[in-house]
């Protein structure tokens, strides 16, 4: 005799930050919940996170901070729940946060400590979690879905696809929001590893190895990305915040620009050693503003003249040197890929979503949340943001088809 079918008002797939974070939502407004997953922990990537102090959100939150083909998408849901309403949760469960730079808040308790909170916040109403559990199949009929899994068969009125993108595979990424929204007649934009550190080869790559290690602020640009943030050379070539910002903007064969001004008057700059050690070199007058390593490196190619006294370069020079500086082109071979990306580019289109409830506009009570959607945000907390406001959005639009 076939075992009847547990049956939920809503069964999350993906027990990550959106999925969780549903359950906690839709769970308050009395909703029996269920979230599926098929890893032996919940939230691998809230633990990672931060150095495992979990960059949970970030104050200058706004849908310009995101990248879609709809550039629009993100508003309503952003705007429906703020980084300060997670704030407040937070500090009712007794946790506290600072902020490091650019509105980027970490947890004081490290990221664990959020993982309990919403593990707690699912158990006081009464949610119910699974792990180990394996999808074998999805059907929606009657107006209801047919979940086959590893633990048995499950019926729901809702589905919550919170399954997530393909970064760090190592904690068990997959592409089954992808299968699922195109089973149910959604398109997907092609998922491309994004917040990721850029490759050279050849020569390039030599000398980048070279300087591994060797930090400095730029302003890096990339298609329409521009940010002022700190590069890192590696043994394969460009890391550190502003270059995983220009990721997400980067397509292969473009080139990415380097301001090693990092925004600020390089001739204004140049003008000033020029005044204060007349008597220096170049070279020697650079290290107070770059890395000797990185100054080593731009004369060993040519970038760097060889002026032995500043006092006798010209400020037309200085200038033309100084656009140089603040205009270098390197064309990145690819990227690292989906082993060190933060977050997926690309995804499940909006176009086929309800910007107000995450809604499939083909197949009644299906969602889809956080990043399996395509809106990828900036490196800082973004995404776990978009996290919960899109898996907020879906819990109140939830409850009121109920009625």
């Amino acid at each position: 005799m076939t075992s009847k079918p547990q049956s939920y008002d809503a069964v999350v797939l993906g027990g990550g930050a959106a999925g969780l974070f549903y359950a906690v939502q839709a769970g308050a407004l009395g909703l029996s919940v269920l979230v599926l997953d098929h890893a032996s922990k919940p939230a691998e990537k809230i633990r990672i996170s931060g150095g495992g102090r979990c960059n949970f959100t970030n104050l200058g939150t706004q849908a310009s901070c995101f990248l879609s083909n709809n550039p629009h998408f993100a508003k309503s849901a952003l705007a429906r729940y703020t980084p300060t309403d997670f704030l407040n949760l937070m500090e009712r469960h007794g946790l506290s946060w600072h902020e490091k730079t650019l509105g980027q808040l970490f947890c004081d308790q490290k990221s664990g400590a959020i993982i309990q909170m919403l593990l707690d916040e699912m158990k006081a109403v009464g949610a119910v979690l699974k792990l180990n559990t394996e999808i074998v199949s999805v059907r929606h009929g009657d107006g209801r879905f047919q979940i086959s899994t590893s633990i048995g068969d499950i019926d729901s009125d809702r589905l919550i696809v919170a399954t997530g993108g393909l970064s760090i595979p190592k904690i068990g990424a997959s592409g089954l929001a992808y299968d699922l929204a195109r089973q149910f007649g959604h398109d997907v934009i092609t998922p491309e590893p994004a917040l990721v550190p850029l490759t050279f080869e050849g020569a390039v790559k030599d000398q980048f190895a070279s300087l591994s290690g060797v930090a400095a602020p730029v302003m890096a640009q990339a298609g329409q990305g521009r940010f002022e943030e700190a590069m890192l050379f590696t043994h394969r070539g460009l890391s550190g915040p502003a270059i995983l910002q220009v990721s997400s903007y980067w397509s292969p064969g473009q080139e990415i620009g380097i301001d090693l001004f990092a925004g600020q008057s390089g001739a204004d700059q140049l003008k000033a050693l020029k005044r204060e050690m007349p008597m220096k070199s170049l070279a020697k007058a650079l290290e107070t503003l770059l890395p000797k390593r990185l100054i080593d490196h731009l004369s060993g190619t040519g970038l760097l003249p060889d002026w032995s006294r500043l006092a006798d370069v010209s400020h037309a020079d200085l200038e033309a040197l100084a656009q140089t500086l603040s205009h270098w082109r390197l064309k990145p071979a690819g990227t690292e890929g989906w082993r060190t990306a933060e977050v997926t580019r690309g995804g499940v289109d909006t176009a086929g979503l309800s910007s107000k409830t995450m809604e499939s506009r083909t197949v009644p009570s299906l969602y889809f949340i956080g990043e399996c959607v395509d809106v990828t945000g900036w490196l800082g907390g973004y995404n776990f943001q978009w996290a919960w406001a899109s898996a907020y959005a879906a819990a109140q639009a939830s409850f009121k088809s109920q009625y």
